[in-house]
């Protein structure tokens, strides 16, 4: 989420082939400067596209040539992000594109951070190597499984929305994909930014033992039981206005 106050990121940990292949894997990768720049990459797709670019990434982050610690700007990090996916599943597929002989080698990533100089930024780099940017009126960014969540995001998130409001509500959306989707799955991994702080980052990982999580959870679960029973009904399906 890019919102006035700063920026929140966070994924799950959950990858899978398949009911029998399923497996662990971080997510979020970080890149900083502190004092001058903050960028954050979430993955979703093929996990050996996603491990080679990040690895690209950093590898080529101590070197020389134009890497993410040394762009001038976000959306050079978001055009360099998209290159390095294309040239990845370019050479992974032999050319054959993004869906190859019955993989699919695509990815996509959420880019975003602030580099001393301009206002924090988020990206959604697409397979193809192209990019969107969150708005104002848009200020959120979803990849990988988010049909079951993106509906509370949706209701409650907008760009005034406080750092608070938008970590509580990130996590309630994770609880509801994870509740109907095998393929999500904790712990997860989130970090906030605020605007203009260039502070370390810090991320915070919630596990399955975490208290608040479970707690957030149970009051969200038994909140929604407790507005439904409170919903009214209608003459047309009460019991005795049903005929037989």
């Amino acid at each position: 989420m890019r919102l006035r106050a700063g920026l929140l990121f966070a994924s799950d940990s959950r990858t899978n082939a398949g009911v029998d292949h399923i497996a662990t894997f971080r997510k979020m990768n970080i890149f900083e400067v502190p004092g001058e720049r903050l960028v954050t990459l979430l993955n979703a797709g093929n996990l050996a596209t996603t491990q080679s670019v990040v690895s690209l990434l950093r590898q080529r982050a101590s070197g020389g040539g134009r890497h993410l610690l040394n762009l001038p700007s976000m959306y050079d990090v978001a055009e360099l992000v998209g290159r390095t996916v294309k040239e990845v599943v370019a050479r992974d597929s032999d050319g054959g594109g993004q869906l190859n002989q019955g993989v699919d080698f695509g990815a996509n990533f959420i880019v975003g951070g602030q580099i001393r100089g301009e206002a924090p930024r988020l990206f959604h780099v697409y397979p193809q190597g192209n990019f969107i940017e969150a708005t104002e009126d848009t200020p959120y960014l979803q990849i990988g499984e988010s049909k079951y969540g993106k509906p509370i995001i949706d209701r409650v998130i907008d760009f005034d929305s406080s750092l608070t409001e938008a970590t509580k509500c990130a996590l309630i959306s994770f609880d509801s994909t994870i509740r109907s989707n095998l393929s999500v799955g904790l712990p997860l991994d989130m970090l906030l930014y605020r605007t203009d702080s260039f502070a370390p980052a810090r991320p915070h990982r919630v596990t399955a033992e975490d208290p608040y999580f479970n707690r957030l959870r149970q009051g969200w679960g038994g909140g929604l039981k407790r507005v439904f029973e409170q919903l009214p009904d209608d003459d047309w399906f009460l019991p005795d206005q049903i005929g037989g």
